[in-house]
């Protein structure tokens, strides 16, 4: 993998198993047991055993070690194991970790986890209480004695801009809130399931850190996701339709912190989205023209329009419009707005549902999926295609 040229890891390894727990706000068990859950769920959706199982790999934020759940799940033997860094942004890359094991020959079956009571137990978005010394923490220094003490006001200040360099209100937010809301009213599975919102909800909601209102910020959930990795040829055996690696990639900017950048030279993009897309475009041949549906890393509304934006859906500042009009079906499970908060890890699920036709907001033909991971730190995506 380069920033530079041609990666040759599209089409060698495939999502073939989804498995999750219920999406709550207390789940009264273990992080282990969902995790535990969501795995075997995923493993049983795959047709597999977890004695198939040579593989794993997780969040270094993950309170559940790779050892443990394998244990916990009756895995046996291990040959691979993992982590990936940044929080939310590690999502997309866990299922690349993956498809680089299986590519390389280390191993043939990976699980990808992620389980946390976000909700019931840490809650993320209280901000930060508590820092040990180290050099990722300096950057933070910067920030924290003015007051920038949580996710939210972080990414307000990169809001702000944005608003203020295209001339803009809150209301462009209020469109992605509402797309998101809109789909997670008709899936059962979504925490906000028949709750949809309007403009004049979003507009109303309360203030968190301006220009970001309630409905701007994703919710906290307590639950675990799992995903099944395997090659394309041992995929074509399996139950269900392979979803492909078309293309996967990570990327960090330049002047990268983790969701304090505030000295870049412009605050209105998302330099590390843009390293992830002109991999994942030239590593899969495809153009934003080419993509039926995104699944949108979207803990904040400002930051799905920044994507989209760095992506080339739209131009600069263009976003707000491009989702009002419905140019492209986003987040067709609810997002992490309207689902679950899941650090990612539901929207990849979703991505796979949509490519297998099973989704409860299906998208007619959808063969070519884009899912992103956590903004404003180090990221990464996908691009999932059928298979052939």
């Amino acid at each position: 993998m380069s920033v530079r040229t041609r990666d040759t890891l599209g089409g060698r390894a495939a999502i073939v198993g989804i498995g999750a727990t219920e999406f709550s706000k207390d789940s009264g068990r273990s992080e282990l047991r969902l995790a535990a859950e969501a795995v075997r769920a995923a493993l049983d959706d795959a047709g597999l055993r977890p004695a198939d199982v040579d593989g794993v790999v997780t969040f270094t934020m993950d309170t559940s070690p790779e050892i443990t759940v394998a244990q916990a799940c009756g895995m046996g033997e291990l040959s691979f194991f993992s982590r990936v860094h940044y929080g939310g942004g590690a999502a997309c890359a866990t299922v690349q970790q993956a498809a680089l094991a299986i590519a390389a020959g280390v191993a043939e079956v990976v699980v990808c986890y992620r389980a946390f009571n976000e909700r019931s137990g840490r809650r993320f978005g209280s901000g930060v209480q508590h820092r040990e010394p180290s050099a990722e923490g300096v950057a933070l220094g910067w920030s924290l004695p003015f007051g920038l003490l949580t996710p939210a006001s972080w990414v307000a200040m990169a809001a702000q801009r944005y608003l203020h360099t295209y001339g803009l209100t809150p209301e462009a937010f209020g469109h992605v809130a509402v797309t998101d809301r809109g789909y997670a009213a008709t899936n059962p599975s979504a925490y906000f399931h028949g709750r949809p919102i309007t403009l004049a909800d979003h507009a109303a909601s309360r203030w968190i850190a301006e220009p970001l209102r309630l409905l701007d910020c994703c919710q906290e959930t307590d639950g675990g996701q799992a995903l099944v990795v395997t090659s394309v040829e041992r995929a074509r055996d399996l139950p269900h339709p392979p979803a492909v690696l078309a293309a996967a990639a990570q990327g960090a900017g330049r002047a990268q912190e983790q969701m304090t950048s505030f000295y870049r030279d412009d605050l209105t993009g998302l330099p590390e989205m843009g390293v992830v897309a002109r991999q994942l475009w030239r590593t899969s041949g495809l153009t934003p023209a080419d993509i039926d549906v995104g699944i949108l890393y979207d803990h904040f509304t400002p930051f799905v329009l920044m994507q989209l934006e760095e992506f080339g859906f739209c131009g600069k500042g263009e976003a707000a419009d491009f989702v009002r009009r419905a140019e492209l079906p986003l987040n067709t499970h609810g997002g992490q707005l309207g689902e679950a908060y899941l650090h990612g890890m539901n929207g990849i699920a979703e991505g796979v549902r949509q490519l297998r036709g099973t989704s409860v907001n299906q998208i007619p033909a959808a063969a070519r999926i884009l899912v992103t991971a956590g903004t404003g730190v180090p990221t990464s995506g996908l691009v999932l295609t059928g298979d052939g």
